[in-house]
């Protein structure tokens, strides 16, 4: 394995490490676009988070698991019909959920603006992203992984029935490639089209002492995130901190992803504006670490897949977001997609069809700044979409999140 940095210096240990069964972000995103193929892909997604679970207790990845649920909140009137909505989708598909009006969500984690919530019980959980990178990697090193650090790779090139691959140390010849590139740049010219890189920034409090935990209650340690479409995410820590991320998606003009961009100071002091508008009885909290990241970004908000140079190179990209326990999944189809094995996943749409493509840029950059805008302006108008969002919905491109 041939890692650019250290494993988990990128997305993978510097998410909010909130761990879904979901393999379609959502189960409304993917009756959209996958509705023949939701009961499997629901199926598959449970095994999956269940054999991650297992994963953990096997290798002995101490990364703080916690199986507390995902608590949804609506903070205007206008959600609340949206959490029954989803209520009633979690349950048909064999989830387990609870609905909160105002006074009882307020028990479980008392913020002044929560009206109501949907506590998701099944397929959620938390985790701690770096230690699950860390122990994953001991894990395959103990199974016989040679995995070499700080090598960069560059290019990919057929060499008659083999693949060199070229990195700044040399190169590595190889039957088969499999291409776990993320928001980076792609090693496969066409993935260029499918994938936006988009900047997500996070803080972490520092520890909060006893009075403060109980002004706020939270003894479930849910994780928790709220309805709009510029959305904020949030859950405890094992250490006692809240880490407080998301409402900014920052695209920059051609994809641009580097450590330059890991910082921006305004979307830092926007969630701190936003986190003491949560919680007011937490006043004078002081924020001790921050942060940012790239998301692999693409137009279904889930998973594709591709091939290239006839089979011998295989990828997974386009998580949005939902990497921690998709990724998993992502591996191994992709493995089998290199192997050339016929599995349940290697026949569905999910694996077989791949997003719409963004336009190039300038367009690019155009179409997402004025989707960002006019999500912003259908938060404040109480939901409603307008013409640009309506059309979008039309076309099956439907940006909700």
């Amino acid at each position: 394995m041939l890692e650019a940095t250290r494993c988990g210096a990128g997305a993978s240990g510097r998410n909010g490490g909130f761990l879904s069964s979901s393999l379609t972000h959502g189960i409304a995103n993917g009756l959209t676009r996958f509705p023949n193929d939701m009961e499997c892909l629901e199926t598959l997604g449970m095994r999956n988070f269940d054999a991650l679970r297992d994963d953990l207790q096997r290798h002995g990845i101490a990364c703080d698991y916690e199986a507390t649920g995902d608590l949804l909140v609506a903070l205007a009137p206008h959600e609340l019909p949206g959490l029954r909505q989803e209520a009633q989708l979690l349950e048909r598909f064999g989830h387990a959920v609870t609905l909160l009006d105002g006074p009882a969500v307020r028990s479980e984690v008392s913020s002044p603006g929560y009206l109501g919530a949907l506590w998701v019980r099944s397929g959620a959980a938390l985790v701690n992203p770096g230690r699950l990178a860390e122990g994953l990697r001991a894990a395959a090193v103990a199974a016989g992984v040679r995995v070499c650090e700080l090598s960069p790779v560059r290019a990919v090139r057929q060499d008659g029935e083999a693949m060199t691959v070229v990195g700044d140390g040399g190169v590595v010849t190889a039957a088969r490639v499999l291409l776990a590139t993320s928001a980076y740049a792609p090693l496969v010219r066409s993935v260029r089209h499918f994938v936006a890189p988009v900047y997500d920034y996070v803080l972490t409090t520092e520890p909060l002492t006893g009075e403060q935990w109980r002004s706020i209650g939270w003894s479930a340690r849910q994780g928790v995130s709220d309805m709009g479409n510029q959305f904020h995410y949030y859950r405890p820590t094992a250490d006692g901190r809240i880490l407080w991320g998301g409402y900014d998606a920052v695209y920059r003009y051609g994809g641009d992803v580097g450590p330059h961009r890991d910082q921006d100071d305004a979307a830092f002091a926007r969630l701190s504006q936003h986190f003491f508008h949560t919680f007011p009885q937490l006043e004078g909290v002081r924020f001790s670490h921050r942060w940012g990241g790239a998301i692999d970004t693409c137009s279904r908000f889930s998973v594709f897949f591709g091939r290239a140079f006839g089979g011998r190179v295989a990828y997974a990209v386009g998580y949005t977001g939902l990497g921690v326990g998709a990724s998993r999944f992502g591996g191994e189809v992709a493995l089998d997609l290199l192997d050339g094995r016929s599995t349940i996943a290697t026949g569905l749409d999910l694996v077989r069809r791949r997003p719409v493509p963004f336009p190039p840029e300038p367009v690019r950059s155009a179409v997402i700044q004025l989707t960002r805008n006019r999500l912003a302006a259908a938060d404040r108008r109480d939901g409603r979409r307008g013409l640009w969002l309506r059309s979008l919905d039309r076309l099956g491109l439907g940006f909700d999140s």
